[in-house]
């Protein structure tokens, strides 16, 4: 069977939507072929990505006192039954187990995990008993199964997506919000600083906040098509849930209280859809050094007379920057010079390395820099040293990038019609606003109807100051806004 030529001829401005299609398809990293809908196959580019990604955020966490768990994948319907707002939120898009391959039926129906809040307080009730037990800070990663009724899109909308899922135990309010300006750190840690993404966060407005929290938090980010896409959340939960699971414990006085909890949910498939939109270009993928799947592709060029000297000298300087902790490979296909290039450049490696009979013999290798276009002479034997200096100038030059881009589709409005302008041309509105409260809610509902975009929440834990009026109904602004399109 003749090999399918690789080509990439998607304009990612012009047409945003084709361009991720195709860039999925073509730099195989997920395959939409299983036969049940909503569900793919995630194939080994983007999950040798993904692997990092988990990596870096785990370092993290656990540098921060958290601790991982396995939790069972199942979790029983009476834990879901014992918060009704969490039900509430949570049902319509909830997977049950019912039967046995035998056709037998459970005499009690389980969830597929949409979330684990019921399934970690459960267990918090039986390991938490004292002030001593606390703060009790815990995550597992894991996947999630969501019976998501609009459309699906690899890794940005699915029934099942991958990420890690953090919750804590304390014993005051104040240590809960502590925790949840905790993860906003960890989240510019990790998505800004090793995976390159902009994001705002903000607190979600009452209305929009997760199911069964007293406060919602979330990072926002904008896709190339002029949408936001959630990130990561954190949440300070309603002490309705440690109530109904009895999460409590003694204090000093020996008096009994019930427990403040948060969770925090980086969806890293989502966070992986994000990045590889806003880094690529119409050659295809760019990869953050930090999390590149390949950092860096070794292309051999060579005759017959000297394949096995060539050979040799690629696996040579394969192994030495695996010492370095560098991930490459060399490409020992059969396709011709030009295929081989382009193929690496739409993979998204972050550096390519030439070595034939001319590179031996000066004992410099030629090295192609995806982000850049560039090719430079670099020392054979300072290889390691040259790319770990330039990956990380790499990663600068993507942040700053980023971030330039981010700044450019924010832009003020005080009445519909601007604001209608500002979505029109694929950016984001900020506005002054009535409130973040229920109060607010109707004037939310006009947004919704007239300028077909949402609420996504004011600025946090940096407050901006309202100096007008409420862009919907016209009375004194008590916070300023952001306005968008979303996923």
């Amino acid at each position: 069977m003749a090999k399918e030529k690789v080509t990439f001829n998607v304009d990612k401005e012009k047409n945003f939507s084709d361009w991720y299609s195709e860039i999925v398809k073509k730099a195989e990293l997920g395959d939409m072929r299983y036969n049940i809908k909503g569900f793919i196959v995630f194939q080994p580019w983007s999950v040798l990505s993904m692997e990092k990604m988990y990596g870096c955020l785990e370092e993290v966490l656990q540098e921060k006192g958290h601790k991982p768990y396995w939790y069972p994948v199942v979790i029983p319907e009476k834990n879901f039954l014992e918060e009704k707002d969490h039900v509430k939120g949570f049902a319509p898009e909830v997977f049950w187990v019912t039967e046995t391959g035998a056709g037998e039926k459970l005499e009690e129906r389980m969830a597929l995990r949409p979330t684990s809040e019921t399934a970690f307080y459960q267990m918090f009730a039986i390991w938490i008993r004292s002030y001593n037990d606390l703060p009790f800070k815990t995550y597992q990663r894991a996947q999630v199964f969501r019976y998501e009724t609009k459309a699906t899109r690899p890794f940005l909308r699915s029934r099942e997506f991958h990420w890690i899922e953090s919750h804590n135990a304390f014993a005051s309010k104040q240590d809960a919000l502590k925790q949840a300006e905790e993860d906003m750190q960890t989240t510019k840690e990790v998505l800004f600083e090793k995976f390159c993404i902009p994001f705002i966060f903000f607190e979600r407005p009452q209305w929009d906040k997760f199911p069964g929290a007293e406060f919602t938090f979330a990072s926002d980010s904008m896709m190339p098509d002029g949408k936001v896409i959630q990130l990561p959340s954190t949440h300070i939960i309603s002490q309705k849930f440690t109530k109904a699971f009895n999460v409590k414990f003694t204090d000093e006085n020996g008096k009994e209280n019930f427990c403040w909890t948060t969770c925090y949910g980086p969806a890293v498939s989502r966070i992986f859809a994000a990045m590889i939109s806003i880094h690529g270009d119409n050659k295809g993928l760019i990869f953050p050094f930090s999390v590149a799947p390949v950092q860096t592709a070794i292309v051999p060029i060579y005759t017959e007379k000297n394949k096995e000297k060539v050979l040799g000298e690629a696996e040579k300087i394969r192994k030495e920057l695996k010492k370095k902790g560098i991930s490459s490979e060399v490409d020992l296909t059969g396709k011709t010079m030009g295929e081989k290039f382009y193929f690496w450049e739409m993979k998204g490696v972050p550096f390519r390395i030439e070595l034939g009979e001319k590179e031996l013999k000066e004992k410099k290798a030629t090295v192609f820099t995806r982000h850049s276009g560039k090719k430079t002479k670099e020392k054979i034997s300072d290889l390691a040293g040259f790319i770990l200096k330039e990956g990380k100038n790499q990663m600068k030059f993507l942040q700053e990038k980023a971030n330039k881009n981010f700044d450019k589709v924010i832009a003020e409005a005080d009445s519909f019609e601007k604001a209608k302008k500002v979505l029109k041309e694929g950016k984001i509105v900020k506005a002054d606003f009535c409130g973040i409260s229920m109060e607010s809610y109707p004037c939310a509902e006009k947004v919704e109807k007239e300028l077909n975009a949402n609420i996504r929440g004011s600025r946090f834990p940096e407050k901006e100051k309202a100096k007008g009026n409420c862009i919907a109904c016209g009375k004194k602004a008590e916070k300023v806004v952001y306005i968008a399109k979303s996923y």
